[in-house]
């Protein structure tokens, strides 16, 4: 007791605490960021039914019922008892101790039938009720688990190792839901409620938040939870994962150090944030780094670093600040590198004008498929930013702009793949050319569905050595032979 803890941190236990004993007082301890509790939500349409349950289902939801009103019967007691002030001045562990102490005591006057497992589960269950993200938090402890899905109340979903299993972490009902989400957005300044039922949001270890709750998720409040490692992943872990070659990992290093513009290209979940963070470990410490998110989640170990990040407008729809704003502002703080989260709109212009004048080295990623869907993505950009060019001179910036597409794609096992290094190589006529200078290749997939592949050089010696070797890098010729182990 007594022990100074950050102040941020104090901040938002403490402003935690004053909020659900506020709550507790004034009669409703779930109540929703939008004034409403679970008991307001509308009733299932005629028709509607919700299917029979099975005896043993139908005893486990009233055993799971049963708990829920113990537990949150118990959460309202303890916060009657707790002791704000003396609060404030503790440890978080302190605190942890204090509270368990008090429920424990709590559950003794009860003289509640449960078992000892039951007696720490609930214990346990308290604590992060009160202090963390409730029944979240065994998940977010989970260094296994890379995503969190909530679809409402009685549905949690994990990815674990690339496949997405159920558990049986439940929520009260759609209110208690509603308070954590509300909970995760207030703490970085954002709010959620009927009128701005979306939101992104970050944890504090850096993890990405999505949430969306009704009128516009119908069978209530969907919570996304895309999870990064609390120590950045290296080149060598990807290398371990299978996710590249010893070859390409040379390679890739010796782009980034050589100033390569590089776009990193996949669908949703395949890996294109932790590979960009793992390419930017490449640039050299004594340059100043410029990173723009939507949310941010990148994880830079260089010591000059500066993160912007966009701003959703208010309630009157004013305030907001867009990627393309920041990444204009960017070019006025003397970057020697611009790393942009994603473009998806009409920052791709200001970031293919920052590459094509001096801002060497640039790293962003684009949601494609393909590295070829990868440039058609960046034409359509253009196209819905209202720049009218003709066809061949923005396929020119283009082409001045971008040395290489790094394409990434999740397998159907699960697993992430590097599938292509291509090289934006000119054009010929009114067309981009471009080469490709690693591909994967699938073999076969087991019967346990482990999908069984090599990667494979084409054999094309790159423009870009020459770019790499100006830049005192040299590449042994071996690395692109299909014939050299050197390749694997």
């Amino acid at each position: 007791i007594g022990i100074a803890w950050p102040a941020a941190e104090k901040e938002v236990v403490v402003g935690t605490l004053k909020e659900q004993i506020a709550q507790w007082q004034g009669g409703n301890l779930w109540q929703s960021a939008s004034g409403k509790t679970d008991s307001d939500r509308p009733a299932s349409p005629q028709g509607a039914a919700e299917a029979p349950l099975s005896e043993e289902a139908a005893a486990l939801d009233r055993s799971r019922d049963a708990y829920f009103a113990m537990k949150s019967a118990l959460h309202q007691k303890l916060l009657s008892r707790l002791n704000l002030t003396a609060a404030e001045a503790m440890t978080p562990e302190a605190l942890r101790a204090n509270l368990r102490d008090l429920a424990d005591q709590l559950i003794s006057e009860e003289q509640l039938p449960i078992n000892a497992q039951e007696h720490d589960r609930i214990l346990d269950d308290l604590q992060n009720e009160i202090l963390g993200l409730g029944p979240l938090e065994p998940l977010l402890a989970d260094p296994t688990i890379s995503e969190i899905m909530v679809n409402g109340s009685r549905q949690v979903f994990v990815e674990r190792r690339g496949k997405i299993v159920m558990t049986n972490v439940r929520f009260n009902d759609d209110a208690h839901l509603l308070k954590i989400i509300d909970r995760i957005v207030s703490r970085v300044g954002r709010r959620i409620d009927e009128a701005s039922p979306m939101a992104d949001a970050r944890l504090p270890d850096g993890s990405r938040v999505n949430a969306i709750i009704p009128p516009l998720a119908l069978d209530g409040p969907v919570l996304c939870i895309r999870r990064f490692a609390v120590v950045p992943l290296q080149m060598a872990d990807l290398v371990a994962k299978g996710t590249l070659t010893n070859a390409m990992a040379t390679l890739l290093a010796g782009l980034v150090k050589a100033k390569a513009n590089i776009i990193v290209s996949g669908g949703t979940g395949s890996g294109k944030t932790t590979l960009l963070n793992v390419l930017s470990s490449y640039i050299p410490a004594d340059e100043r780094i410029i990173t723009i998110e939507d949310t941010a989640e990148l994880q830079l170990q260089q010591i000059h670093v500066v993160r912007l990040e966009t701003r959703p407008p208010n309630v009157e729809e004013k305030g907001g600040i867009s990627m393309r704003a920041l990444v204009k502002n960017s070019l006025r703080m003397r970057p020697d590198r611009i790393v942009v989260g994603e473009v998806r709109g009409g920052e791709v212009i200001d970031m293919l004008q920052a590459m094509n004048t001096g801002h060497k080295g640039s790293l962003t990623t684009v949601h494609a498929n393909t590295p070829q869907d990868a440039l058609a993505r960046i034409e359509n950009l253009f196209s819905m930013a209202g720049v009218q060019l003709p066809v061949k001179a923005l396929r020119q910036q283009v082409v001045s702009a971008i040395n290489v597409i790094v394409q990434v794609s999740r397998l159907s096992d699960g697993s992430r793949k590097i599938i292509a290094i291509n090289e934006i190589t000119g054009m010929e006529g009114d067309v981009i050319t471009a080469q490709d200078i690693y591909t994967f290749e699938i073999e076969t997939t087991q019967a346990d569905g482990k999908v069984i592949g090599r990667f494979k050089p084409t054999g094309v010696r790159p423009r870009f050595a020459e770019q790499l070797l100006r830049a005192g890098i040299t590449l042994d010729a071996a690395m692109f032979d299909p014939n050299s182990h050197q390749g694997d």
